[in-house]
């Protein structure tokens, strides 16, 4: 599995890690994010459990797995959080595992004995060391009904989980975790918002949400990374596509 930086200022690191070449084909390629800032780290949607051995392999070759102190779960999805027992076996037992109200009772079907700090809907600012403080934001509806992304606003970097999301095909493999030709990348990631992104007024809130923060890098669970002007190319493109496409099937 790939590790690539995506900031580094002092002791505050934004790393992803994906493009993982042992993965099956037939499972979804996901990159994972990892916040660290001192001696603490938060694992963002941390993956599935087929993919928890070559991540915490790629993990450990950077930090000490004690350094994880936290765990953020975006939604409900098993490519998601489905690894969570795993991560527990190997973290501290007092691990922090944020995750929405609406899924905690769900998601303990991945793991009965963990103990969830759930996120209200407006969304939650934690501490994830004495000098940085992430901010929780809500996305619902994009795609799932409870479902939250992370603003870091030192780094400028906002994890987007589904949101500029990208199905990138396995024998045309990027060259970089970055979208280099934006145009191109259109045709990967238009079929999996006009199906998956069901809610215009809910995309169109979340735009303007975002739209008021400053981000230098926009980091989806799948695909490839945006950054620079691609992130206002990106915002652009998504507020006028037309999106709910499944909902044709039931108009028959």
């Amino acid at each position: 599995m790939k590790c690539v930086t995506l900031f580094r200022r002092d002791d505050h690191c934004w790393q992803a890690f994906g493009q993982d070449p042992e993965k099956p084909d037939r499972i979804i390629d996901t990159n994972q994010y990892m916040i660290r800032s001192g001696d603490s780290a938060i694992l963002l949607d941390p993956g599935g459990i087929e993919v928890f051995p070559s991540m915490l392999a790629a993990l450990t070759r950077e930090i000490p797995v004690e350094h994880v102190k936290a765990l953020f779960i975006s939604h409900q999805d098993p490519d998601i959080g489905s690894s969570l027992p795993l991560w527990r076996r190997v973290c501290q037992p007092d691990i922090d595992i944020y995750i929405s109200w609406l899924w905690e009772s769900f998601a303990s079907h991945f793991d009965r004995d963990a103990v969830f700090t759930t996120i209200p809907d407006e969304g939650l600012e934690v501490a994830l060391s004495p000098s940085l403080r992430l901010r929780f934001l809500p996305a619902h509806y994009l795609h799932s009904s409870g479902n939250f992304n992370v603003y870091d606003p030192q780094a400028r970097i906002l994890f987007s989980g589904d949101i500029g999301a990208a199905l990138i095909p396995r024998d045309r493999p990027a060259d970089s975790l970055f979208v280099t030709d934006f145009n191109r990348h259109i045709g990967y990631m238009e079929g999996f918002h006009r199906r998956w992104m069901p809610s215009p007024p809910a995309r169109d809130a979340w735009i303007a949400q975002v739209s008021k923060l400053d981000i230098d890098i926009l980091a989806p669970q799948h695909g490839l990374i945006f950054k620079g002007d691609d992130v206002k190319r990106f915002l652009d493109w998504f507020a006028t596509l037309e999106i709910g496409s499944g909902i044709a099937a039931m108009n028959r």
